[in-house]
């Protein structure tokens, strides 16, 4: 018999379908509730669960699967919604696929800087809503990207595939981490192990950084008004590395020139006054949302479950180190 595969969040349907070539699979074709998500595991008695980032795969649900799960799948590039403590005391193997999402959330990222700089929330209502009028010279103007100063907050592996495609268009790049990168993958871009340092240089930010208990808000109302009048703020990674509220009195103060939004606090609600606002730009968590990406995350999450069920080691395991939810940022290197 073939092992059996549960999905407890909607999926890529080429995925399902490569899935079930693969393994007896259940799935429905919605978003469970986590009681519905253990209903179908154990009644499929599934061997393993392939999930996404928009579960809350946390240690209470975990405590309660059936022994018969070995593994679960998450199709997303980190694990702040799952708690790897807990899966490791259980025995579960946790995998995920890291780097297969970088470039399309770079792509996006970026489009969030000319979206927001070029002011393209204003102008593409303007159009749907076909109220465009003549402008003057002065009206509807935005702010040039090129030769201005990019502040990158997370030099991971998306941060720094950002801040190649910044580079492209000419931009200055700073940036702050835990620590400073090594010369080869730094290309000219200075480090500031300081955010406060770095960020009164910055005529935009772009946040790359994982979201946990010491990086939550790391933009609020202090960081951000040190950022020059102007300034424009873009997030792509999670929506509560920046306090809202902060960020849309600064932004109606006109302290702030724009914000590139993918991301929000209580996804998917947001708040609604950002959707008011000409100088935000707002796109819905769709970072990762290719159908080329989608289909690599997927394949990726059953090809390392196939691996763990036929007792061979996942190629993407979740390891000691990763931040999470739950986990502090490691201290610098002394």
């Amino acid at each position: 018999m073939k092992p059996r595969l549960a999905f407890i969040r909607r999926a890529y349907m080429p995925v399902v379908e490569r899935a079930r070539e693969m393994f007896e699979v259940a799935y429905e074709d919605r978003q469970l509730t986590a009681d519905e998500a253990l209903r179908l595991v154990e009644a499929h008695k599934a061997d393993a669960i392939f999930f996404t980032s928009t579960f809350k795969f946390d240690a209470d649900f975990i405590a309660a699967l059936p022994d018969s799960v070995k593994v679960a799948a998450s199709a997303s590039s980190f694990l702040d919604h799952a708690d790897i403590a807990a899966a490791r005391a259980r025995g579960l193997i946790l995998t995920y696929a890291p780097d297969i999402a970088t470039g399309c959330v770079a792509d996006l990222a970026f489009g969030l800087v000319i979206g927001a700089a070029r002011g393209f929330g204003l102008h593409t209502r303007t159009m749907r809503e076909r109220t465009w009028q003549t402008r003057t010279m002065g009206e509807g103007l935005g702010t040039r990207i090129w030769g201005k100063t990019m502040g990158v907050i997370g030099f991971g592996r998306i941060g720094r595939a950002f801040a190649h495609r910044a580079r492209g268009f000419g931009m200055r790049m700073v940036y702050h981490d835990l620590r400073r990168a090594a010369d080869q993958i730094e290309h000219g871009a200075e480090f500031y192990p300081d955010l406060k340092e770095m960020l009164p240089r910055c005529d935009f930010v772009s946040l790359h950084t994982p979201f946990n208990i010491s990086t939550r808000h790391i933009l609020d109302r202090e960081t951000l008004s040190l950022l020059p009048r102007g300034a424009i703020v873009v997030n792509s990674a999670r929506g509560g590395l920046i306090d809202e509220t902060a960020l849309i009195e600064l932004l109606e103060s006109g302290h702030l020139g724009g914000a590139g939004l993918d991301v929000f606090e209580q996804e998917p609600s947001f708040n609604p006054r950002l959707a008011e606002l000409d100088n935000v730009f707002l796109t819905p968590h769709i970072n990762s949302a290719t159908r080329e990406t989608r289909l690599a995350l997927g394949y990726a999450c059953l090809e390392d479950i196939a691996a763990v069920l036929e007792g061979r080691a996942p190629l993407r395991p979740a390891g000691e180190g990763i931040d999470h939810l739950n986990l502090r940022r490691r201290a610098p290197a002394s």
